[in-house]
């Protein structure tokens, strides 16, 4: 083999690893949030698991990419490990489609038909059109849609380079020598194990094999071992992403261990009996890239056959290698905090669906604020020690939310994202904000009232009527604006706009009538300052709620009004 082919096979390589790399994220990417939708929506039935799991990976091109969401999902409770192992079956599956369209630069048909399906003849095609549309297009789906075409062609580009690069190896005997060892079941699946755990991508490695097949020195006895071993190799991701998660995310890569052992195990075993008995004609013969595309989904089907029925096994397994006393060993947080495991740290491989669950764990947040106001104007009905000291706490939580959520989206941030995503982060970061602001102002009403209760004040009864009024008018607004961030509807935001407008009106109208008690002695000049504190108080929680809402609106355009 010549200097200029080794140097070739590695560019080649380069621009096959870097291809797969551009397709795989912006395929995510372009999949966004829709992922944590489809993926937390499963039910019992494994069947459907499966297919789902193998129609996500064969969207996004990465059983590793999938198994490493499972097992975030699982870490942050919205998945059950028994939902979790028919997806990561699935994604054994729909990992083989990248093999079969490797497989095409193995067409060697002279047909013009056939020939035109040869990845050197259409790449030069798709990668203008991926540079046009990434270069030209505005919106973000014309952008992604350039990527994927780019990352393709490099992809195709990188697997023919290396094939031409590495077709002289098979004139070499010691070349054909060294693949003949890995017909020996141990030293294939470990060569299979090491290479994939090394790139961390069964795609890849597969890729890698199919590329050197074409020298025709690989026979189909060292590529059925290799290719078991890739299946084991990739489970080293999700192994790696659940270091440090709890018990449950660790038991879901597992399962993906297991899966793959158990299944090489029984594809092996079953493969080399009958093999003794009726000895297989092409087991000798030298392998082709569409042959090695049917012996990985040869197995991963028979994998997922077998073990499919014995799902609830894999699942006891798992929950027996990760051992309770880890569980009970993990620190248990309030449960009004139990929404900021959503925000994964596995989700920022992928920017669009980790801003959809910093949005989600926002609503949660924007709910505890929305309780802290409520309690808080509770107190003007009938001041208790308790309820003060529960908005106290919920504002010490809120505070956690936005730490923890501005931290989140700083990572966000650092990850490449488009336009729409970086408007979205921004209007997220002014959200928390403004959330967060809404606490402590529901805080600063509390100690309003709870100066009163030390003092033994009261309000007349003319104010105490006309802040129930401002009190109805506020939670409704509080309520409206949670509903919006849900739901964006034109009708909320009308409603939101029109609640303001009142609440402005009402408070007006408090404090005239305080100045005309006050000039008839019917109120004290205390008294006065405490109404003042507490409607600047009140007030502000107003302007907050509309500015949370005119945010929504920002990023909403279906709630714009006409």
């Amino acid at each position: 083999m010549q200097l200029t082919n080794l140097f070739t096979m590695i560019g080649g390589l380069a621009f096959f690893l870097y291809g797969m790399h551009l397709m795989g994220e912006t395929l995510a990417r372009a999949s966004g949030s829709k992922m944590e939708a489809i993926l937390t929506k499963m039910t019992n039935n494994p069947i459907k698991g499966v297919l789902l799991g193998a129609g996500i990976t064969a969207v996004i091109q990465s059983s590793s990419a999938t198994t490493v969401m499972v097992v975030g999902f699982v870490n942050s409770g919205l998945m059950r490990l028994e939902q979790a192992v028919g997806i990561i079956m699935g994604a054994n599956i729909g990992t083989t489609v990248t093999s079969w369209f490797l497989s095409l630069t193995g067409i060697k048909e002279s047909n013009t038909v056939l020939m035109l399906l040869k990845p050197e003849s259409f790449s030069p095609f798709l990668a203008i059109a991926g540079v046009i549309l990434m270069m030209s297009g505005k919106s973000g789906k014309k952008k992604n849609a350039g990527g994927i075409l780019l990352g393709f062609a490099i992809l195709m580009s990188g697997m023919h380079s290396m094939s031409s690069a590495v077709k002289p190896l098979g004139d070499i005997p010691g070349f054909a020598d060294l693949f003949v060892k890995f017909s020996n079941p141990v030293m294939g699946i470990l060569a299979g194990a090491v290479l994939t755990a090394l790139i961390q991508s069964s795609s890849a490695s597969v890729g890698i094999l199919q590329a050197l097949c074409v020298t025709g020195a690989i026979p189909y006895s060292a590529v059925l071992p290799i290719i078991m071993g890739q299946n084991i190799g990739t489970c080293v991701t999700a192994l790696l992403s659940s270091i440090g998660a709890k018990p449950n995310a660790k038991r879901a890569a597992f399962l993906h261990l297991y899966f793959n052992l158990i299944g090489t195990f029984a594809f092996m075993g079953c493969f080399y009996a009958v093999h003794l008995v009726l000895p297989f004609d092409f087991y000798h013969r030298a392998a082709t890239p569409a042959g090695i595309a049917v012996t990985h989904s040869c197995f991963n089907l028979f994998a997922t056959l077998v073990l499919l029925p014995f799902s609830g096994w894999l699942v006891r397994l798992a929950r027996f290698s990760v051992s309770s006393k880890d569980e009970d060993n993990v620190e248990l947080s309030p449960a009004r905090l139990s929404a900021l495991s959503n925000m994964d740290k596995r989700f920022l491989e992928n920017p669009a669906l980790a801003l959809h669950q910093c949005r989600k764990t926002t609503g949660v947040m924007m709910a505890l604020a929305e309780e802290s106001a409520r309690e808080a104007l509770a107190l003007l009905l009938h001041y208790q020690k308790e309820k003060a000291e529960y908005v106290e706490a919920l504002e010490h939580d809120i505070d956690r939310y936005e730490d923890q959520i501005n931290e989140y989206l700083f990572r966000i941030s650092r990850s490449s994202l488009t336009e729409t995503d970086l408007m979205e982060l921004t209007l997220l970061q002014h959200c928390v904000g403004d959330i967060e602001r809404i606490a402590d102002y529901a805080l600063g009403v509390t100690a309003c009232f709870n100066k009163m209760e030390q003092k033994n004040q009261r309000f007349s009864k003319e104010a105490r009527n006309e802040l129930m009024e401002y009190r109805a008018g506020l939670l409704t607004l509080l309520k409206q604006t949670a509903d919006y961030w849900k739901t964006p509807s034109p009708v909320f935001f009308n409603n939101i706009r029109y609640l303001q407008g009142e609440q402005e009106r009402i408070s007006k109208k408090i404090l005239k009538n305080h100045k005309k008690r006050l000039k008839k002695g019917k109120c004290s000049v205390g008294m006065g300052f405490l109404l003042a504190d507490l409607l600047n108080g009140l007030d502000r929680i107003v302007k907050h709620s509309c500015s949370i809402a005119e945010s929504v609106r920002s990023f909403s355009p279906e709630s714009e009004t006409p």
